[in-house]
C-alpha cells in the first residue's frame, strides 16, 4: 500500500527525518523549480481544488504539507476566516511566511510547524482539510490520514492533489518518460539537492492512485469518496467527506 521509496537510500534516518532534511534542503528553489518541471500546470490544478473547498464556505481551513504556501494562499479566495499551513519542513515554512507576508495574509493564514500523523488540534476542528502534493511523503499513510479524519468536522471535506500514472498506454508512455529521465535531470540541473527530485519521481510511480486510494480512504471511514483526474491523469484530485 505505502510505498517504501526513500529520498536519501544510504541514510538509516526514518522516512519522515528524510523528507524533512529533503524539503528544508531545496525550500528556496522549491517553488520555480516546480513551475518550471510542471509547465505551470500545477497552478490550474490548485485552482480547482479552491473551486471545490469554496463551494462548501468554510470558516476554518487546514492545508496539510503545505510547503511553501501557494495552495494556503491561494484558499484565501474562498473567504476562510482562517486558513493554517501546516508542515513539517520550517525551510519551507519560512519561505511560505515571506510570500504571506508579502500579500499582506497574516491576518487569516498562519504557519505551523508539525506531523501530520500527530495533528496538534482538537477532534472536529476544521470545515475543510486539503494535502496538495504531499500525502505520498507521509510515513504512515494510513496514520496520516486517521489523523485527518480525526481533525476534520462531520460533514466538512476533505481533498487531495496528487500525481497519478495515466490509465491510457500512450499517455502512460509519456508520463514515464518524463518522470523516470526528464523530471531528475531537471533536478539535477537546477538543484543543490541532486537526489531530491529523483526521489520526488520515484515516490510518484507507486504510490497508490484512483481506486486504489479511494479504498485507502473509505478504509479509514471517509465517505462520499470521489477521484477526478486532471491532465490525461498525470494528476488526480480526490475529495472526501466525514460522516
Amino acid at each position: 500500500m505505502a510505498e517504501k521509496v526513500k529520498p536519501y537510500k544510504h541514510s538509516e534516518a526514518s522516512k519522515k527525518e528524510q523528507v524533512t532534511e529533503m524539503f528544508d534542503t531545496i525550500s528556496k528553489e522549491y517553488d520555480g523549480l516546480n513551475r518550471v518541471i510542471s509547465f505551470g500546470i500545477d497552478v490550474k490544478w490548485r485552482e480547482k481544488v479552491v473551486k471545490i473547498v469554496g463551494e462548501k464556505q468554510p470558516n476554518k481551513v487546514l492545508d496539510i504539507a503545505t510547503g511553501t504556501g501557494d495552495l494556503a494562499i491561494n484558499l484565501a479566495a474562498t473567504n476562510a476566516n482562517e486558513i493554517i499551513g501546516l508542515d513539517i519542513s520550517s525551510g519551507m515554512l519560512e519561505v511560505g511566511k515571506k510570500k504571506i507576508a508579502t500579500r499582506k495574509l497574516d491576518s487569516i493564514i498562519s504557519m505551523v510547524i508539525g506531523d501530520s500523523e500527530n495533528l496538534p488540534f482538537e477532534n472536529d476542528t476544521f470545515d475543510a482539510i486539503t494535502v496538495a502534493f504531499g500525502i505520498r511523503n507521509f510515513e504512515n499513510l494510513e496514520q496520516g490520514l486517521s489523523e485527518i479524519l480525526r481533525v476534520l468536522k462531520p460533514n466538512g471535506i476533505f481533498v487531495i492533489l496528487e500525481t497519478s500514472v495515466p490509465t491510457n498506454p500512450i499517455y502512460r508512455f509519456g508520463y514515464n518518460v518524463y518522470s523516470k529521465f526528464i523530471l531528475p535531470t531537471i533536478g539535477k540541473l537546477f538543484s543543490k539537492d541532486k537526489i531530491a527530485y529523483s526521489y520526488l519521481s520515484e515516490s510518484a510511480s507507486v504510490f497508490p492512485y484512483g481506486e486504489a486510494l479511494n479504498n485507502i480512504l473509505r478504509k479509514i471511514g471517509f465517505i462520499n469518496v470521489e477521484d477526478k483526474p486532471q491532465t490525461m491523469g498525470v494528476a488526480t484530485i480526490y475529495t472526501a467527506s466525514k460522516a
